[in-house]
């Protein structure tokens, strides 16, 4: 890329930013607090025993662990190698296992762990001293405090308090404010976990600073159709566990809340819980729009099976055939065996869409309980071609025009120029249920095309109009294929193997065909990226728009 075309995209992508992001950032990255390693306040009375959210365990042995799908084992020094993935590294600090399955089997092994974390890291060094790593590890270590006779030894009792109470201050005067979203969010979460376990003025302080920053993010963060303003699946399941934990946390400690915010995480994590379940595929995953990917957040299920637990009302289950989530942007078809997930919303905040993909007027099919068609999925952070690739718009059941994505993705996290949703409508009629929405995202380009698509879904048979106003010399309609699917001739041909899962007929087919007859035809080879760390082989559906038509109908039939 030429400087000529980097100060543009630059422009593009700051321009939207607020100021706190761009002083904050500077900021952010001079500013030190002072180090208080002083002695930790008294711990407060715990009422109950922790009772988390169910999470895989991570830890295999003393010094193995599993992350993002990658297996690695560390030494006691080993907490900033520069030989392991970084973001691997910092699942290493989370400490998540502390509180995953079984954890009381591994007590011995976590507490030799903490020792040798606080031995290793001392304050404000490495990875687990940023504020994000903090703000998590704080949180399970308090859980884990909370969760029964974890700590008996008085020695590792006190140096445990200790380090959370160094940790919790050095937190304070860290917060993220030049990242915002659920950076910030974590934080405040942390603070109010270190404000209620431990007793005191400078707990009630931290308390004090959570609450206040916490009820500004929910009113900013938490849409009025329940959804997280980011428009990750993934990150919405994360952050409604967080409100989930502090319904729990009030529990353990009362009084060191005001009832109206209690109520206001009981109301806003019920409504969260609806949105997840227009979001969740018959498999019971989520639907990959933006950053998402399997066994990062909890499942629906993991979820409403947690609420229950605490009390929380969790909506009854959904039979419409249309469910609209209008602020977020996303739609739910469901027919017969067939649900159909589709995104006609923005990308997320215009100041945050760090992680937002290319994805607009994609969609997700799913069929007999099964996922057919499935964008990439998301498989790293880090900086590459590969990440670049699954957040673009060629990653998914989307149209791309000359080569360009619908939104300017780019490094990790960036967004220049972005598309923005027109003309959404929906509703049913004697074809059955129908969406129809466009975007401006290609405006940009020479001959200003403008995308238009209209699903229609009916029973046996689902069709996909695509048409584009304007210039272009190439548009191509992708429809990706699950890996258990295949791609053979007129036919998605699913795995005999999976047919008994399946309520559609024993061939296990799904039919397809184009108009107009001269509409280009290919069948691509591509990966599907179920979670970080994870690649298949996948078939991709590959169909050309003739530019003198500009207009293209793909029309997938099954039998019931």
């Amino acid at each position: 890329m030429t400087s000529s075309s980097r100060v543009p995209r630059l422009w593009h992508t700051v321009r939207h930013l607020r100021a706190v992001q761009i002083y904050g950032r500077a900021w952010h990255r001079l500013h030190r607090p002072r180090i208080d390693d002083s002695p930790a306040p008294p711990p407060a009375v715990v009422r109950d025993r922790w009772r988390g959210c169910a999470r895989a365990a991570s830890m295999l042995s003393a010094q193995r662990f599993r992350f993002l799908n990658d297996e690695h084992e560390i030494a006691g020094d080993d907490w900033n190698s520069t030989a392991l993935p970084k973001l691997w590294l910092y699942n290493l600090h989370y400490f998540d296992d502390l509180n995953a399955d079984d954890a009381a089997a591994r007590l011995a092994w976590h507490r030799d762990l903490i020792r040798q974390w606080i031995a290793a890291n001392p304050p404000a060094a490495g990875n687990g001293w940023e504020p994000y790593c903090l703000s998590l590890r704080i949180v399970n270590w308090v859980k884990w405090c909370c969760a029964g006779d974890t700590v008996t030894d008085p020695a590792l009792r006190r140096s445990v308090l200790n380090s959370l109470a160094t940790q919790a201050r050095y937190l304070r005067g860290r917060l993220e404010r030049h990242l915002l979203g659920n950076h910030l969010w974590a934080n405040y979460k942390a603070l109010l976990f270190a404000g209620a376990f431990f007793d005191g003025a400078e707990a009630e302080r931290w308390r004090s600073v959570g609450l206040r920053g916490l009820r500004a993010e929910i009113d900013e963060q938490i849409l009025a159709d329940g959804g997280h303003f980011e428009r990750s699946p993934m990150y919405h399941a994360i952050l409604l566990e967080d409100l989930l934990d502090l319904v729990q946390l009030a529990t353990l400690f009362p009084g060191a809340f005001p009832e109206r915010d209690i109520e206001l995480w009981r109301q806003r994590a019920s409504r969260m819980l609806g949105w997840l379940a227009v979001m969740t595929h018959p498999d019971g995953g989520i639907a990959f729009f933006n950053d998402a990917a399997h066994g990062i957040a909890p499942t629906l299920a993991q979820l409403q099976a947690y609420a229950r637990l605490l009390g929380v009302a969790v909506p009854a289950a959904c039979d419409d055939a249309l469910q609209v989530l209008p602020v977020s942007g996303y739609v739910r078809l469901q027919c017969g065996p067939a649900v159909l997930i589709a995104d006609v919303g923005e990308i997320g905040p215009a100041y945050l869409p760090g992680h937002a993909h290319a994805d607009t007027l994609s969609f997700e099919l799913s069929l007999g309980g099964r996922r057919v068609l499935a964008n990439a999925g998301t498989s790293r952070y880090d900086i590459g071609a590969e990440r670049l690739w699954q957040r673009g718009t060629a990653s998914h059941n989307t149209v791309e025009i000359d080569d360009a994505d619908s939104s300017e993705v780019w490094s990790s996290f960036r967004v220049a120029r972005r598309a923005h949703p027109l003309a959404v409508e929906h509703g049913r009629n004697d074809e059955g249920l129908w969406l129809s929405a466009a975007h401006d995202g290609y405006r940009r380009l020479k001959g200003r095309p403008l995308h238009r698509r209209r699903w229609i879904l009916q029973a046996g048979s689902l069709r996909v109009e695509d048409r584009i106003e304007g210039e272009f010399e190439r548009a191509v309609a992708r429809f990706r294929l699950m890996p258990d699917v295949r791609l053979d001739g007129p036919q998605l041909r699913l795995d005999e193997s999976r047919l008994g899962e399946s309520r559609l007929d024993e061939s296990g087919a799904v039919r397809w065909q184009v108009e107009p007859a001269n509409a280009t035809t290919a069948a691509a080879r591509s990966t599907y990226h179920a979670g970080f760390g994870l690649s298949e082989a996948c078939d991709v559906l590959e169909i050309a728009l003739p530019p003198e038509a500009g207009a293209l109908t793909t029309t997938f039939h099954w039998d019931c």
